[in-house]
C-alpha cells in the first residue's frame, strides 16, 4: 500500500467543509439536497443524519479497506462492503430517530432509509480510498464532508424558506430557483479555493 498524502488533517477538514464541499464542488447527495430543503427544520435534521452516517462510515470503512479488504485481496467487493456499511449504520440511525426523535423521523420519510444509496456518502468513502488517507486523514475528511453537507442543506433551506414568503416568476418556482441558487452557492464556496485545496 502506497504511504499516505502529506497532506495535514486540518487542511483536508476544511477543504472538505468549503472548496471540496461534496454538494457545491463535486454535486454528490443532489437528490436529498434539492427534495428536503424546502423547511430549515426538516433539512437541519437530515443535514445532522447524513453528516453522523458519513462520520461513522468512512472511519469504519477506512478499518475495513485497511485491515481486510486490501489483506484479504477482497478489492474487486469494496462497492458492496462499503455499502453493506452505509445501510447497516442508516439502519441504526433510523431505529434511534424513531424512538427518540418520532416527529422529524415521519418528517424526512423516505429520505432517512435513501441516506443508504446518498452518492455523497460512499462518495467520501471511494475518495479517502483513491487518495490513500491514513485514519486520522479520513475521520476529518468524513466530518468535513458532513458538516460542508450540512452547511449546504441549511444555507439552501433557509433562502427558500424566505423565498416562499415572496411571490416568483413563474417561470423560476420550483427547481430553476433552487438550481440557480445552489450555482450561486457554488460560486461563493470558490472564493475559498485559494485558501484550502485537496486534490
Amino acid at each position: 500500500m502506497a504511504d499516505s498524502p502529506a497532506i495535514n488533517p486540518i487542511v483536508i477538514f476544511f477543504a472538505s467543509i468549503l472548496t471540496s464541499n461534496m454538494i457545491l464542488s463535486n454535486f454528490l447527495g443532489m437528490c436529498s439536497y434539492i427534495s428536503v430543503s424546502s423547511e430549515y427544520k426538516t433539512a437541519s435534521g437530515l443535514g445532522k443524519s447524513v453528516t453522523l452516517v458519513m462520520v461513522f462510515t468512512t472511519a469504519i470503512n477506512h478499518l475495513v479497506y485497511k485491515f481486510i479488504i486490501v489483506p484479504l485481496g477482497l478489492e474487486y467487493l469494496q462497492y458492496i462492503i462499503f455499502i453493506t456499511i452505509i445501510a447497516a449504520l442508516v439502519q441504526i440511525i433510523e431505529m434511534g430517530m424513531d424512538r427518540f426523535l418520532p416527529e422529524l423521523h415521519i418528517k424526512l420519510g423516505i429520505f432517512l432509509p435513501l441516506i443508504t444509496v446518498n452518492c455523497a456518502i460512499l462518495g467520501t468513502t471511494l475518495f479517502m480510498v483513491i487518495r490513500n488517507y491514513n485514519f486520522l486523514q479520513s475521520l476529518l475528511f468524513g466530518i468535513g464532508s458532513g458538516l460542508g453537507w450540512w452547511l449546504a442543506i441549511n444555507a439552501l433551506a433557509a433562502i427558500r424558506e424566505k423565498m416562499a414568503k415572496n411571490k416568483l416568476p413563474r417561470g423560476l418556482e420550483g427547481p430553476a430557483i433552487t438550481f440557480i441558487i445552489t450555482g450561486i452557492m457554488a460560486l461563493a464556496f470558490m472564493g475559498f479555493s485559494g485558501i484550502f485545496t485537496i486534490q
